[in-house]
Formats: C-alpha cells, sequence, structure tokens
C-alpha cells in the first residue's frame, strides 16, 4: 500500500485530484512532523511511500516549474537510492532526474543554494524526502521546483506557514519588519503558481500507476 508525505496543504490538494483514496500525512515544513507523517503512514500499514510536493532550486538549470523525479536523496552526508519501480510508476521517465538534498531547515539564501549544489550535486532541496528515505520502505520523490536558485526567500517565508497553511499574522508581521520583501513574495507567487500548474500538467500526462 501506498503513503504519501507531503509538506503543506495546499500541495496535498494537487495529488488528492489523482490519488484520492491514498494515506496521506502533512509535515507542516517541520522536521518533526515529517518524522511523524512517515511514523503514522507505516503505523497504518504503507508498504512504499512518495515524498511529493514542491522543492527548493539548487541548480540554476532548475527553473520553477521543473518537475523532478529523483533517483537518490542525499541525507546526512549519504546518497539512498529511490527505488526504480515506484519512481517509473511516477513518470520518472518523462520528468528531471536527479538528487535531492533533505534539510531540516529552510534554505534560504542563494550562497547555501550554491554551495549546496556544490557540495552534493543535488539539483534540489526539501524537508521530508530524508525522512522517506530512511523508512526501510521502497520510496520515490516526486518535486517541482518553487524557487529560484539564484535568488534569496523572501524573510516571510519562514514566518507566514503554519499548520500546513499561510499564516497570515506571520505574513503581515514580516511585512510590517521588512517591507522591501513585497516584490519578491509577489516573484515567488507567481513562481509556487506556476509550479502548481507545471505539477498538475506532469501529472495529467502521466497519471499515477498503483
Amino acid at each position: 500500500m501506498l503513503g504519501i508525505l507531503a509538506g503543506l496543504k495546499q500541495e496535498a490538494r494537487v495529488i488528492r485530484r489523482f490519488l484520492p483514496g491514498v494515506p496521506l500525512a502533512l509535515s507542516n515544513a517541520t522536521p518533526e512532523g515529517a518524522r511523524l507523517g512517515v511514523e503514522r503512514l507505516l503505523r497504518a500499514g504503507a508498504t512504499e511511500l512518495l515524498s511529493f510536493g514542491c522543492a527548493g532550486s539548487l541548480s540554476p538549470e532548475a527553473p520553477p516549474g521543473t518537475v523532478i523525479v529523483a533517483d537518490h536523496v542525499h541525507h546526512e552526508g549519504r546518497n539512498i537510492p529511490s527505488d526504480p519501480a515506484l519512481s517509473m510508476r511516477f513518470g520518472s521517465a518523462c520528468a528531471r532526474r536527479g538528487g535531492i538534498l533533505h534539510s531540516d531547515s529552510l534554505v534560504e539564501f542563494a550562497f547555501e543554494k550554491t554551495r549546496y549544489f556544490s557540495e552534493t550535486h543535488c539539483i534540489a532541496v526539501d524537508m521530508e524526502s530524508g525522512f522517506i528515505a530512511q523508512s526501510g520502505v521502497p520510496f520515490a520523490v516526486l518535486r517541482v521546483v518553487c524557487d529560484d536558485a539564484t535568488r534569496d526567500l523572501p524573510p516571510a517565508v519562514k514566518t507566514s506557514v503554519k499548520d500546513g497553511a499561510v499564516y497570515i499574522p506571520g505574513l503581515v508581521g514580516s511585512l510590517v519588519r521588512h517591507p522591501l520583501q513585497i516584490g519578491g513574495l509577489i516573484r515567488l507567487g507567481k513562481e509556487a503558481a506556476l509550479a502548481q500548474r507545471a505539477m498538475a500538467s506532469f501529472l495529467q500526462a502521466n497519471p499515477p500507476q498503483i
């Protein structure tokens, strides 16, 4: 039985359109949430896992909207291979291949992205795939790039998510403290919308095989 781990409610809504009956857990973009989510899925009987949602680009050649089916996850200094057969069922033949870096914290700055790309050769980063990769069951990673590797994230990204959704007080508070980030937030919103459309189109063209 398949189980899905996603970061945010918006991501969950996308995959639910295509896999409505599959058990799904949210990390709420926290390491503890990701760990508990994997545990819940395994207790529910999942024998294979999918890490799904957005990822931050580490490579200038992976712009927003790039759909990735990872061939490995880089976690705690080692590469953990994804399951080829499961990855094929999620469209690996039609997606960008490469490594996904797991990070327990948000990778905010362009210089960090450049360093991680140089050190690991991973093309993108997320906060869930490491927990999937070390679960002990076959896994796949289906992610779409939501931001540019060459730009810093706006400060509000750190404070504007709570319980898997947009947290308005955190967003407003950050805007008050850093009003010059408005342009960056608008750009990031457009990139996120592009990513969501790209993932929906990919899933429509490559329906998951479960």
